[in-house]
């Protein structure tokens, strides 16, 4: 009996590994898709709005996706963790979305209350007084709080297609916002900045069918339908009781939410503090070389769009695995990761040295020359933050979310002191060189951390 149970205990492990590829596969379309998609909302906006009005559209898009992002996403990868870690154990209640919405609820009240508070900052000087943006801002926040729960919730049960789904619906309905435009069928910058926030809500139109099927689902497994989870049964072949798992605690959700947190806006720092600071500290300069700079970082901000789909479906696989103590699928499946992005940066590395300068001109015109070596460490630098990014996945699988945000916040702190050291006589390669170092600390610490576990 105990000899037949371990035989079937394999079998989630090999088709774990086969859901993973196809999540990892199927996000990556719609994923891609959506980039595209939103490329072409900008394009659109672009062509059809004044270049001031055009401003006011790209400075609302990154002041409400890098709150979201720092915002909502720990409540997004909690739910993904919990869910998967709960389902591996076999075990059931719903207290774990209570504490997930409970902790999104309140970001969202934190947020707005802020956003009230600072009406007139962001009224007037981010926006140059345009009340329509402003609350455009609030709405679109406070809206992808239901959005990013929605993903958590379809990642942790691998519904990876009606994730692609609901990425893709978002990104549609907004780009169509911008053509109506394009066409002359509405104008002006309110309608373009409305998609905005619409998208997040129009995309919620996914989670009535996951609901309904776990509805079904949950009607099988009481009338016996599913069977008993391999957990229990395997615990009866050994005449033991089932483990009882102790109760999901707000105390726990929000402790690794608020980790998860610290990573995000870690993730940040790396990602714009270079041309901020270059920004800040180059007078006259500092504008067109934070440009500069910013292009050079998209060598490293473009992949990480479609590794969300890597993200996104290893967590609940690796957490899968480790709640049913997997090991060696574990670290293959980290392997296989690793080794997928070390050939990915390298080959983008040699583009780089081969005609990287000619390319970033050809893409972005201008007429600063782009330094060969500078756009080669940044793709070398690039791979590492990524491999980081999948050990990262490793340790919050393993629930050592605190641990990771130690890492991330040590080396964000490194990275920002090195840029505001004794200056290098070229900006933009300190930005470079800087990235690439905290990249390989930054993996080096997570690798270190993910080896003990």
């Amino acid at each position: 009996m105990a000899e037949h149970l371990r035989a079937h205990s394999a079998e989630p492990s090999a088709s774990g590994g086969a859901a993973y590829g196809r999540g990892a596969a199927v996000l990556s379309v719609g994923i891609g898709a959506t980039g595209l998609i939103t490329f072409a909302y900008f394009s659109l906006a672009s062509h059809s709005l004044p270049e001031d009005d055009y401003g006011g559209i790209t400075l609302l898009w990154s002041a409400v996706f890098i709150t979201v992002s720092v915002l909502y996403r720990p409540v997004e990868q909690l739910l993904s963790r919990t869910i998967a870690d709960r389902d591996a154990r076999g075990v059931q209640g719903t207290e774990h979305l209570r504490v997930a919405g409970t902790i999104q609820l309140a970001l969202g009240v934190l947020f707005a209350v802020g956003a009230l508070a600072l009406r007139g900052p962001l009224q007037d000087e981010l926006f140059n007084g345009s009340e329509t943006l402003y609350w455009v801002l609030i709405v679109t926040v406070l809206a992808y709080a239901a959005s990013y729960f929605a993903r958590g919730y379809l990642a942790g049960h691998r519904r990876f297609g009606l994730y692609g789904g609901l990425v893709l619906m978002e990104a549609s309905s907004r780009c169509l916002f911008a053509l109506l435009v394009a066409f002359g069928v509405a104008e002006g910058q309110s309608f373009v900045a409305l998609g905005m926030a619409a998208a997040p809500i129009v995309s919620l139109a996914v989670v009535p069918p996951a609901l309904a099927r776990r509805e079904r689902r949950g009607h099988r497994a009481e009338s016996g339908a599913e069977g008993p989870s391999l957990d229990a049964l395997d615990a009866a072949a050994r005449d033991e009781p089932a483990a009882k798992e102790p109760q999901f605690t707000l105390a726990h959700g929000a402790g690794f939410a608020a980790a998860v947190l610290l990573i995000m806006l870690c993730e940040q720092t790396f990602l714009n503090a270079g041309p901020l600071l270059v920004k800040a500290g180059d007078g006259a300069r500092g504008a067109a070389l934070a440009g500069f700079a910013f292009n050079v970082l998209l060598i490293a901000r473009a992949p990480l769009q479609l590794f969300q789909a890597v993200q996104t479906s290893i967590l609940p696989h690796l957490t899968r695995l480790s709640a049913g103590g997997e090991s060696d699928p574990f670290r293959r499946s980290v392997n296989l990761t690793l080794m997928a992005i070390a050939a990915f940066a390298a080959a983008v590395a040699l583009v780089m040295l081969a005609a990287g300068p000619f390319a970033m001109e050809l893409v972005f015109g201008g007429d600063t020359e782009y330094d060969r070596l500078g756009l080669v460490l940044v793709s070398i630098g690039m791979g590492l933050y990524l491999s980081a990014a999948t050990l990262n996945q490793a340790l919050l699988a393993r629930a050592r979310a605190r641990t990771a945000a130690a890492c991330w916040l040590a080396t964000a702190a490194g990275f920002v002191a090195f840029l505001l050291a004794p200056r290098f006589d070229d900006r933009v390669l300190q930005v470079e060189a800087g990235f690439l170092g905290a990249a390989l600390l930054l993996a080096g610490l997570l690798y270190s951390f993910y080896r003990r576990g």
